[in-house]
């Protein structure tokens, strides 16, 4: 129907145009003894501009329909279902005691043992792609922009009806971020061991590789992990400072803490490195 009432009359009326312009340019030539000498040639010359022409013509209504066809389709997109799903993949990638809640059912409590091994409560957080490991910078990158998307475009995922569901996936990242800050310079920064686990492919709930965890702290400083977990609970925390605001100060009060640990760490291999190229120059150049 769209090429029958719209496309078909353009189409048709292009080709009309081109065609009686060249018409218009089919002049006899002056001297009419050279005529059947030219004749031939000019002929050639006009079919291939005709041919040319119509094929431009064609070209350009296909590239006319073509984006009519997109612009057709992106409008009937359905933006609200797109996000409903993206929200359910972080529901399936939950490490952890399910809630009650829990929508993909074919998941179940896994990783019940997280940091055992190390004297704390590791158990949470979000597993990392298709393994089983916990990175804790891709985590913390993640809550951010959920976070600033919820912060940008409250209204909208309000209005689709998914606003607690986003919530709920912040909220279940940063309280593995509480969790993983142990201490004001202890910040847990991985559990689980990617060779191993690379080895293998199997369910959460039934892993069998190693849940060895690391931390960074004083000794072992991460600017980089600390200043995203930091970003984490802070954007957090002012999403939801109107909704929970126990919370959201409990989350700026954590984000502050690894902040400071951020710059402490970076303060204190800065001045070992500073020192050591002080005393490296010194012996170097240096001459009694």
């Amino acid at each position: 129907m769209f090429w029958e009432k719209e496309l078909r009359p353009i189409y048709f009326q292009s080709l009309k145009s081109v065609e009686n312009q060249f018409k218009r340019e089919e002049r006899p030539l002056c001297l009419s003894s050279l005529k059947p000498l030219f004749r031939g040639k000019r002929d050639r010359e006009l079919r291939m501009k005709r041919k040319s022409a119509a094929f431009v013509v064609h070209c350009a209504l296909l590239t006319l329909v073509s984006v009519l066809t997109v612009r057709s389709k992106a409008s009937n997109f359905d933006y609200g279902d797109a996000l409903s799903k993206s929200l359910l993949y972080f529901e399936a990638q939950r490490s952890g005691r399910l809630p009650y809640n829990q929508r993909v059912l074919w998941r179940d409590h896994s990783a019940l043992t997280d940091g055992l091994e190390q004297g704390v409560d590791l158990v949470g957080g979000y597993y990392d792609a298709g393994d089983h490991v916990k990175f804790g910078l891709p985590m913390a990158f993640t809550v951010t922009m959920l976070s600033w998307g919820v912060l940008e475009y409250g209204d909208a995922i309000q209005n689709v009806g998914e606003f607690q569901h986003a919530l709920e996936a912040i909220k279940w990242g940063t309280d593995y971020f509480i969790k993983a800050h142990t201490s004001p310079h202890i910040l847990w920064a991985e559990v689980g061991d990617g060779d191993t686990d690379h080895y293998c492919w199997q369910r959460p709930e039934d892993m069998t590789t190693s849940r060895q965890a690391y931390r960074i702290d004083e000794g072992n400083p991460g600017s980089d992990l600390a200043g995203e977990t930091a970003a984490a609970m802070a954007a957090a925390s002012i999403v939801f400072r109107k909704i929970n605001p126990h919370y959201s100060h409990l989350l700026l009060h954590h984000a502050q803490q690894v902040k400071s640990e951020n710059m402490w760490g970076f303060f204190r291999w800065g001045t070992k490195c500073g020192l050591f190229l002080f005393i490296s120059f010194f012996f170097t150049h240096w001459r009694p």
